[in-house]
């Protein structure tokens, strides 16, 4: 009796401040079943801020057979993946500003704030067990997919990226649509696991998580090389900017902060030096190559119009383990052909370089670093050996995969719900190049095809065969260079078959005991 109390309680409590949470359009949808997970949050009464988080109560079923149910009176015996109070508050820039369906940023609790609530730790969904995540809310991308496609495909290839789940969202009794819960790029045991930095020594030199993003926090580094474009024009006006991420500007000290600085200038200045293609003095003493590659390769592949300059994610471990800067990837809502962005006419285009979009006109640009990199022969000939890689694996047909995500949100009617709650049909939708649309499938059908014709053009541009990476090889050129078959740069002759690229062009196996 007294579980049915509280789950009748936790159903009908809350609406006292319904008003004032964004709600949908439609209110008075019901799930029914569902094969997503179904999130239930109420905020205790509370006004949910963008600033600071306010106690509410989660809890999350998900049952082993996939089938979950909004009723927890007629279904009691579901499985709660999660239950308890969270600290919550909304995220975001312009998916806050320029969305009427709100995302969210959630700590998990032991109690409320108002009796004493302290950090706690849990696996959600099957997700790394940690204490910091995100409610994603996709609503100007209509076909809610383009952020888990691009994170999901790039799993395997960078050394971490951030675990995504689609779900359905009922938040003080209202059903606030599909909904990804996500983890966010931090240090954790499960997620990026690095060492937490000090003050001296070693340890002074990680573990440290920085972002390129815009100019909005308190205490924030500016680089000292203003953006340009691929004519050279250099923007006066411009800067680059450099956020702390973990530790943050509130926790990081005075000297971790001068070690990193000093480190992220060493890179930048090594990278515009006339020296920057020489193995001993130039970028690769400070960056992990492949992982700038798999950056990337991720950006351009999905035209993300963000890429580069917002949301972009470096780390360092302490140099006992790397000195060298990694990346990983965060942000996807403006890609896939998504965006017609400040007039700029290139989000949409599946024939044009991302890493190149400084000519564009952007207002927030980008680093000098990739349109540098791609002046190295080198450096693109590792590129077009890692695209190869990712063409025979993951991403060897990405219109399958934007199917199956779909046919995710559509078999249980996750989809019609979330547009029939947030109708947006033949509406002008902020950033949105293609309006024509007018059922999901149609604006899937897009997706799909742009991930074609974008693929289509790249394997066209980087000369992608998928016969063999050793052919791929023939057309390049530079320096002797060592590749796996599965085309891994390595600095050396490994054991078993090496694919070499001489200088002269020719490729040849050499096997190696």
């Amino acid at each position: 009796m007294k579980r049915k109390y509280l789950l009748v309680l936790f159903t009908m409590l809350g609406c006292l401040a319904i008003a004032q949470n964004f709600p949908p359009v439609v209110k008075d949808i019901r799930i029914g079943e569902t094969n997503l997970p179904i999130v239930f949050i109420n905020t205790l009464g509370h006004e949910i801020d963008r600033e600071e988080r306010v106690s509410a109560y989660m809890k999350i079923v998900n049952n082993p057979d996939g089938v979950n149910y909004d009723d927890t009176i007629a279904h009691p015996a579901q499985t709660i993946d999660y239950e308890g109070y969270i600290g919550i508050k909304y995220r975001g820039n312009s998916s806050f500003t320029y969305s009427a369906k709100k995302p969210y940023s959630i700590k998990l609790l032991t109690n409320s704030y108002e009796n004493g609530g302290e950090k706690r730790k849990a696996p959600l969904l099957g997700m790394g067990k940690d204490n910091d995540w995100c409610l994603l809310a996709p609503y100007n991308d209509r076909s809610l997919i383009r952020n888990t496609l691009s994170l999901s495909l790039a799993e395997g290839y960078f050394e971490y990226v951030p675990k995504t789940r689609f779900c359905e969202l009922i938040l003080d009794g209202i059903y606030y649509g599909v909904h990804a819960l996500t983890e966010r790029v931090r240090t954790g045991a499960e997620r990026l696991n690095i060492k937490s930095p000090g003050d001296e020594g070693d340890k002074l030199t990680g573990g440290y998580i920085i972002c390129i993003d815009r100019n909005d926090e308190p205490v924030i580094h500016a680089s000292k090389y203003h953006p340009m474009n691929s004519a050279g024009e250099v923007f006066t006006d411009k800067t680059i900017w450099m956020q702390y991420t973990d530790p943050s500007w509130e926790d990081i000290t005075e000297p971790q902060r001068a070690y990193i600085d000093s480190r992220f200038d060493a890179f930048e200045d090594a990278l515009a030096s006339d020296d920057f293609m020489d193995a001993d003095k130039g970028y690769r003493q400070h960056i992990d190559v492949t992982s700038f590659i798999d950056y990337e390769l991720t950006s351009e592949i999905a035209n993300n119009i963000d890429g580069y300059r917002l949301s972009t994610y470096l780390y360092k471990y302490r140099d006992s383990v790397d000195p060298r800067f990694r990346m990983t990837i965060w942000d996807f809502d403006l890609a896939w052909g998504l965006p017609d962005f400040e007039n700029i006419h290139t989000g949409y285009m599946t024939d044009i370089w991302t890493y190149k979009n400084n000519d564009a006109g952007l207002g927030t640009k980008m680093p000098f670093w990739f349109d540098r990199l791609m002046s190295d022969p080198s450096y693109v000939a590792e590129l077009k050996a890692r695209y190869a890689v990712y063409r025979q694996g993951k991403y060897a047909d990405v219109p399958a995969v934007v199917d199956s995500l779909a046919t995710l949100l559509t078999e249980y009617g996750a989809a019609d719900r979330e547009h029939t709650a947030w109708p947006r049909w033949g509406e002008v939708i902020y950033q949105n190049y293609y309006l024509d649309a007018t059922t999901y499938a149609e604006e899937v059908a897009y997706v799909r095809n742009f991930a074609a014709a974008r693929i289509a053009w790249l394997d066209e541009q980087w000369g992608y065969d998928p016969a063999s990476v050793a052919s791929l090889l023939l057309h390049d050129s530079g320096p002797q260079v060592i590749y796996s078959v599965d085309g891994i740069r390595r600095g050396s002759l490994h054991p078993g078959i090496n694919i070499v690229r001489s200088s002269d062009g020719t490729v040849r196996k050499i096997w190696r005991k």
